[in-house]
């Protein structure tokens, strides 16, 4: 089977596109490879993000903030899936990505600037952590294989509206 690298982009890489590279990674099909990077990383992966990271079984040394320059590099893993997570990443002016991925913008609000006590605020990396895990379950389900660029691209904006 087939295994469809994904990179997950938010502006500072340290909360919801972690949380998309470490689903995508660790997602019971097996289907995916997932990675993150933002247009201007942290220094740090959110603490939140990095525990449920941590509780998906992800490699806690493959969890660091990158810049998205990483994957336009000639030995960088072409990708097939390109998803925004936060607003301010989808109105950003891109990189080239080789290979023409398909692209979508996946919405999240930043639970990193979520208030209240700790429990407040990892419930609300959970609830990201559960729509993309919703998503990525939908992606999974179809028969990538056998479709085309233009059919894949539709779907993945057909799945940016599953809530």
């Amino acid at each position: 089977m087939k295994q469809y690298n994904i990179l997950f982009l938010c502006t500072h890489n340290s909360a919801r596109s972690v949380l998309g590279e470490a689903l995508a990674s660790t997602h019971q099909s097996g289907r995916f490879v997932g990675y993150s990077a933002g247009s201007t990383p942290g220094t740090n992966v959110n603490p939140f993000a990095r525990e449920l990271a941590k509780e998906m079984g992800y490699p806690e040394e493959k969890l660091r903030s990158k810049s998205w320059d990483e994957y336009g590099l000639s030995d960088a893993p072409q990708m097939d899936f390109i998803i925004t997570v936060c607003d301010n990443a989808a109105g950003e002016q891109c990189p080239f990505w080789p290979g023409k991925p398909a692209t979508a913008h996946w919405g999240y609000t930043d639970p990193s600037q979520a208030q209240g006590t700790d429990d407040d605020k990892r419930q609300a990396f959970k609830e990201v952590m559960v729509g993309l895990r919703k998503r990525l379950d939908i992606l999974a389900a179809l028969p990538l294989e056998r479709l085309d660029a233009m059919s894949i691209q539709a779907e993945l904006k057909k799945i940016a509206s599953a809530k």
